[in-house]
């Protein structure tokens, strides 16, 4: 059977600066250091910042437990297609150009897709070609397949939906490296992604250190009421230890 071929491609004024800006190790490093339910104080720390730029793991779902990444965000925008599914599968036409952001990812990056909802926007052979080239994985507002096989390689996959039909015929990429819009979420190409089994959170570069320092104070507090928990502290005096929220006043 002959191999799909690739029409209408990114033209270059659908494709954002080639060359992301790069993130200090150590600035992914503190984030990381964070632990395993980083996006919880992390999606704390943007709400005080008036940032409401994290999405629940029961929206965007990931494909196994304990997964987990922290990256920079290589983005695409995906729509659907106008030809009918059998017209593209005949002729074996493929417009699903995902293959072109791999080309562009460099090692610690993560596909943060704008995609078709049931249907699928990356699959194996898709994510096989994105862990070689160093992505971290993948978020996908839509579908996604081959979830077995990406599970076995260790491509992660936060998405909408999961569904056995191929974008091939059906979805159309039109923007790589653009904003993209993830479950009510504006992502910028190059802002710092956080996802884990409790969500998503999406880091503009230029507040990241700022938010990390914050995440790192709200930590600490929480350390603190951890042990005034196991001291056995009263419930009613819990709440008002320093770093917590105030209780409000009854009427």
């Amino acid at each position: 059977m002959n191999e799909p071929r690739l029409t209408g491609k990114i033209s270059s004024s659908n494709i954002g600066r080639l060359s992301l800006p790069e993130i200090p190790p150590e600035l992914i490093e503190g984030f990381r250091a964070l632990g395993a339910d980083a996006s919880s104080v992390i999606s704390d720390a943007l709400d005080e910042a008036g940032l409401m730029k994290a999405v629940g793991a029961s929206v965007l779902r990931p494909i196994y437990g304990g997964a987990a990444m922290i990256g920079r965000a290589l983005t695409l925008r995906n729509i659907v297609q106008e030809n009918s599914p059998s017209a593209g599968a005949n002729a074996k036409v493929s417009r699903l150009a995902e293959i072109e952001a791999h080309n562009l990812a460099e090692p610690g990056d993560v596909l943060v897709i704008e995609g078709v909802h049931g249907i699928s926007n990356i699959g194996g052979i898709s994510a096989t070609i994105g862990k070689r080239e160093g992505e971290l994985g993948a978020i996908v507002d839509g579908g996604i397949r081959d979830v077995s096989e990406c599970r076995s390689i260790g491509y992660p996959m936060w998405s909408r939906d999961v569904t056995p039909l191929t974008g091939k015929w059906r979805v159309q990429t039109l923007q790589i490296n653009h904003p993209v819009q993830i479950a009510g979420v504006q992502v910028a190409p190059g802002d710092i992604v956080i996802a884990d089994e409790t969500g998503i959170c999406f880091v503009p570069l230029e507040i990241a250190p700022r938010i990390l320092a914050r995440a790192r104070e709200m930590l600490a507090a929480e350390a603190g009421r951890q042990k005034d928990i196991a001291n056995g502290i009263a419930v009613a005096d819990l709440a008002n230890r320093a770093g917590s929220f105030t209780m409000p006043k009854q009427p």
